[in-house]
């Protein structure tokens, strides 16, 4: 049957009604995400469109964190990013985790000015990290400083002896597995140790006589673990001046950022990223259903991750 010249006119009419309603459709649900995203997020996800400062939070003990890395390269090619600042509140953590963070943003201070706003603390690795921007700014009570390094383990023989366990062992060499918490350590165990912290600390040092412009005598002075307040650091060099967010935003205008910029906080991807997956989106849905909220893993929240970092720490334990 041949079709009729009326019905491949209501054909095509059909079709591109089809078409309207698909691309209608589609509109819809992207407005919906939109809506959703700047409900859930508030005034960060609109203000991350246009030019601004980003805030970055680097709190809690530091270790290897490639989200935050990925997040800090993020910021530094974004176009509608004309400052930084690096919000720090951290005991420290490992010296890896330390520099790796410290690498990542000297490569976005070469790209955007950098400003670190240290709250209550900043030691340790966590100073570290501050000292990787062009400028630190704190409270005249924070607490900076504790640079040094150390590894810390137990000595559980004395309890192995009480309890009757014996522990046999076959090594390739003497010092293979060492220091062991299952035996006293020795002379040898001990220096071999120590080799390996005064390679890190001697790194550790050279950091901040670099960044902080001073002579190696002078970084080494400050070097022996000591904490400062946010005053005395101003005093002894190791930042820069006292104040909060409102003095990190004047020292930004002076290198040729707008001080009337909105300040947005890039937070973590998953609580920023994947928002029909992330925790917060669950936590927001779990509240409306009637179910309980938690604040965050126990061990965290208590700072008794620090426990159980392995190798070379750069942690001040108050």
């Amino acid at each position: 049957m041949v079709p009729r010249a009326d019905d491949l006119i209501d054909r095509r009419r059909l079709r591109r009604k089809l078409t309207f309603w698909r691309v209608a459709a589609i509109g819809i649900v992207a407005l919906g995400v939109i809506a959703l995203s700047v409900w859930f997020y508030g005034d960060d996800f609109a203000g991350a469109a246009v030019d601004h400062i980003a805030k970055v939070r680097i709190e809690g003990t530091i270790t290897e964190d490639e989200e935050l890395i990925k997040r800090l390269e993020t910021i530094r090619q974004s176009s509608k990013v004309k400052g930084v600042i690096l919000s720090i509140d951290s005991p420290g953590g490992t010296t890896v985790g330390g520099e790796s963070i410290y690498e990542e943003v000297r490569k976005l201070a070469a790209d955007k000015p950098v400003v670190a706003e240290v709250g209550t603390l900043a030691a340790s690795a966590g100073y570290m990290i501050a000292s990787a921007a062009d400028h630190i700014v704190a409270r005249k009570t924070s607490i900076v400083g504790s640079i040094g390094v150390l590894i810390q383990y137990p000595d559980v023989s004395g309890l192995m002896d009480k309890l009757g366990v014996k522990l046999e062992e076959v090594k390739s060499s003497p010092l293979k597995a060492s220091p062991s918490p299952f035996k006293p350590t020795n002379d040898d165990e001990r220096a071999m140790v120590r080799k390996l912290i005064l390679d890190s600390y001697d790194w550790f040092v050279g950091i901040v006589a670099e960044r902080r412009k001073m002579t190696r005598e002078q970084a080494l002075a400050l070097a022996d673990g000591s904490i400062f307040t946010g005053r005395q650091g101003v005093a002894n060099g190791l930042i820069d001046a006292v104040g909060g967010e409102t003095e990190a935003v004047d020292w930004l205008a002076t290198k040729g950022v707008d001080a009337k910029l909105k300040v947005v906080e890039w937070k973590d991807t998953e609580q920023r990223g994947g928002f029909l997956f992330s925790k917060a989106m669950a936590q927001t849905i779990g509240s409306a259903l009637g179910l309980p909220a938690y604040s965050g893993d126990v061990i965290h929240e208590l700072g008794a991750d620090r426990l159980f970092l392995d190798g070379l720490v750069s942690v001040w334990h108050p």
